[in-house]
């Protein structure tokens, strides 16, 4: 990760209490979304995700039974071995990874199953996703963990046509 998407990340750690309360308001803001499309499309246009791969080192994604069903099969083991041998339920009741960072991030930050991997891999940092307002405590969240994530909140709060 580079100079500037650690600072980004440090700003969001410093200014968690304010950036959880400001998702918390947005709730009701029909103009949320297009406002986190345009980010997203804006950020992803800079960042590389192989220059972080921080949400592959220090998080898990949810694995639903297709995704544990197409792993194992790309693998050629069980579904039933995969979980075992991978997986917990967390505290939530979802299928998690047992460590991080995951098991499949190469030294390059490379995936080793990427064409394989779970859909809350494919969609993460979920920013492009429609109704985003339904999912602000993740987004949140994801500002602790995403440089990309943390650098659109602090962009977005900051657009002056938007808090007028």
């Amino acid at each position: 990760m580079n100079e500037e998407m650690k600072r980004w990340l440090e700003r969001a750690k410093t200014e968690k209490k304010t950036n959880k309360k400001w998702l918390t308001n947005q709730k009701n803001n029909k103009k949320l979304d297009p406002l986190f499309h345009e980010q997203h499309e804006r950020m992803f246009e800079k960042v590389d995700c192989l220059d972080c791969a921080n949400c592959c080192k220090t998080t898990s994604p949810i694995f639903r039974d297709v995704d544990i069903n197409r792993i194992a099969q790309h693998l050629r083991i069980k579904p039933s071995l995969f979980t075992e041998k991978y997986l917990h339920i967390d505290e939530d009741g979802d299928w998690v990874l047992n460590q991080s960072p995951c098991l499949f991030l190469g030294a390059d930050n490379k995936c080793s199953i990427y064409e394989h991997r779970p859909k809350a891999c494919r969609e993460y940092p979920h920013t492009d996703r429609k109704n985003i307002s339904q999912i602000l405590d993740l987004t949140y969240r994801n500002t602790l963990v995403c440089p990309a994530v943390a650098k659109m909140i602090q962009n977005i709060q900051q657009n002056s046509a938007f808090n007028t």
